[in-house]
């Protein structure tokens, strides 16, 4: 589990299907997919997550507001293929009734201190279709910069956003 000021992040169970299908069905919120989820897709992401935590140690988390404790997304570390490389990413789904109030950068901050604290990896990533700006905010705002973009079939172009160890030392330290 992972607190931050105002969230908690911790690994989804089944009893989150509802309020995972919620935001996962929701037009806006998965503009950017091919196509919002129904409730066997969102099942099944509820499964690869449980996966990753039984393979990795770590995957998609819910993400809980404190004050509320409601299941408002998920923010976590991922082991993604990135133009064709199996890459650790850091991936975040906020509610649309949550928008635009800090918890997508919040949650994606604290998976970045997590991952750097807890893996070796030297570097994190995070991708996204070239049109969605709250996405690759929510990347910068991490800290991260623009690395790439590759023509993909899924997002006609995907950009791809990473921080390394040394720049994530750099800002812990200014």
């Amino acid at each position: 589990m992972i607190e931050t000021e105002r969230l908690i992040l911790r690994e989804y169970t089944w009893d989150d299907l509802d309020d995972l299908y919620a935001i996962l069905s929701d037009p806006e919120t998965m503009r950017h997919y091919p196509a919002p989820y129904d409730l066997e897709k969102t099942r099944g992401w509820i499964a690869w997550s449980l996966d990753h935590y039984a393979r990795y140690g770590f995957g998609l988390w819910a993400v809980v507001r404190k004050d509320t404790g409601e299941m408002i997304g998920d923010c976590g570390l991922t082991i993604q293929t990135i133009d064709g490389e199996q890459l650790p990413e850091i991936g975040y789904h906020i509610r649309k009734a949550d928008w635009r109030k800090g918890y997508g950068k919040e949650a994606a901050r604290a998976v970045r201190d997590w991952a750097f604290r807890h893996t070796d990896y030297d570097t994190l990533y995070s991708y996204m279709k070239y049109t969605n700006v709250a996405s690759y905010s929510t990347a910068l705002a991490t800290g991260m910069i623009k690395v790439k973009e590759y023509a993909d079939p899924k997002n006609t172009i995907t950009c791809v956003y990473a921080i390394t160890r040394q720049a994530w030392e750099r800002l812990m330290n200014a």
